[in-house]
């Protein structure tokens, strides 16, 4: 049973990423107080659709957390995040211009590590580099090395734009590694390090008022009776530990995170939201178990392709498609201690008349149960599936159970049953109100 005093939610995609995170954070945002990203970096892609007819906007964010379009709701980055600051403040100001308030309501924790152009000419180098059948499919902004740079205790972090002389210490010694890299062994030019360094210091004066000890300002809202919402970026199957190693991303997008990618208690997290599609989809490289033909008109992928208009918020590449993998959502829901289930883009599969389950593998001649680990045994497995019916009613915008064809309550009950997680919320559609709700994740009753 869910927690009656429940009061933060942790949100988590529980396949590959683009399971469609920013619409149900900013739909339960109305019963919060706060919203907070705790991994990643602008490699992360939420698309919100807000209103309707002409009043109708969509908004694209990639680093401000989703809450920021609902009035009088706080956004915190947390420590966790890898931080542009320059595309931050265009995100911001692009947002201003739609007439949102975000300066009073944002706050960035200045132990964020910062991505610098360095990061971005490593990164586009080394994909470069790869041959076409090793490359990871990264976005090219500089996450990867951004993160390496943490890890190895030499990045720079925010509380260091406001030591102009102790910056300048760390960026040289930092830069002649990287620079190193880029000529001697990518073979690429190298970075400037007065330009890298004027424009830091020029985003220092924009970027100070927006800095607070997030750990903090969580705690101090929580004390006010606050409920707190824990936005999470990409997939668990992305996630740099757990996910299909090496096509991943380079953070842990799994619900524990969203504590060591803060500085607040595991106590603090109250109930976890799985985020899934009704069935599976996956940008850039990698094992897919479960992937279909998306190119040959009339086959189940093509339509899960182009009517859920499957092309990467951030990429804009086409995602790959194909049924739902219980399998792999079963380690998705032991990973992150799943309480309830978000199925998203049921619609998508209206009209189709059977509908595969992916149930389990076959890996060497023997039956498993869960998605292996590491991309190397699941490159090999051979999806066993179970087959149910469809159906040709549209589920497009429908907002109550009821008003579900029955083939498609059967269908969401067969994945509750086969992934052992209660389906909590189905959304029906990209705008706030197209959401059947079974089980409120802040128990509001």
């Amino acid at each position: 049973m869910i927690n009656k005093q429940a009061k933060n939610v942790v949100v988590i995609g529980t396949q590959w990423g683009d399971e469609g995170k920013g619409k149900i954070v900013d739909w339960l945002t109305d019963h919060a107080q706060g919203v907070v990203r705790f991994q990643g970096g602008h490699n992360a892609g939420h698309t919100l659709v807000v209103g309707q007819g002409s009043a109708q906007r969509v908004y694209k964010l990639n680093l401000v957390p989703s809450g920021i379009v609902r009035a009088g709701v706080n956004c915190y980055i947390g420590n966790g995040v890898v931080l542009d600051v320059g595309h931050l403040l265009s995100e911001i100001s692009a947002l201003e211009k739609d007439g949102l308030e975000v300066r009073s309501r944002l706050k960035v924790s200045p132990g964020c590590p910062l991505i610098l152009n360095y990061h971005i000419a490593v990164d586009l180098a080394r994909e470069a580099k790869r041959s076409a059948d090793k490359k990871i499919g990264t976005t090219g902004k500089g996450i990867g090395p951004a993160y390496e740079d943490k890890v190895a205790r030499r990045a720079l972090r925010v509380y260091d734009l406001f030591y102009p002389e102790r910056f300048a210490d760390k960026l040289k010694e930092v830069m002649e590694y990287h620079n190193f890299v880029l000529t001697h062994y990518l073979g690429t030019p190298a970075v400037d390090y007065q330009q890298q360094y004027d424009a830091s210091m020029e985003q220092a004066n924009a970027l100070k008022p927006l800095v607070a000890d997030i750990s903090a300002e969580i705690y101090a809202a929580n004390a006010r009776g606050e409920k707190l919402l824990f936005e999470g970026a990409q997939g668990t199957l992305r996630d740099i530990d757990h996910g299909t190693y090496p096509y991943v991303t380079s953070s842990n997008c799994i619900a524990g995170q969203a504590s060591g990618g803060t500085g607040v208690g595991a106590n603090m997290l109250h109930y976890v939201l799985g985020i899934t599609k009704a069935y599976t989809t996956r940008v850039g490289g990698g094992p897919f178990p479960s992937e279909l033909d998306i190119e040959t008109e009339g086959v189940p992928g093509h339509q899960m392709s182009n009517k859920g208009q499957e092309i990467g918020t951030v990429t804009k590449r086409k995602r790959r498609c194909g049924w739902f993998d219980a399998a792999a959502l079963r380690r998705s829901a032991r990973i992150n201690g799943l309480t309830g289930l978000c199925i998203t883009k049921l619609d998508v599969l209206d009209g189709i008349d059977r509908l595969d389950i992916c149930t389990s593998y076959e890996l060497d001649g023997k039956v498993v149960e869960m998605l292996p680990v590491g991309a190397d045994d699941v490159e090999r497995c051979k999806p066993i599936y179970e087959t149910v019916p469809g159906w040709h009613e549209s589920t497009f915008g429908v907002k109550t159970w009821e008003g579900l064809p029955k083939n498609a309550q059967h269908y969401l009950k067969r994945l509750e049953a086969l992934c052992g997680v209660p389906i909590a919320i189905v959304s029906t559609g990209p705008e706030r109100d197209e959401t059947i709700v079974l089980e409120h994740p802040f128990h509001l009753g």
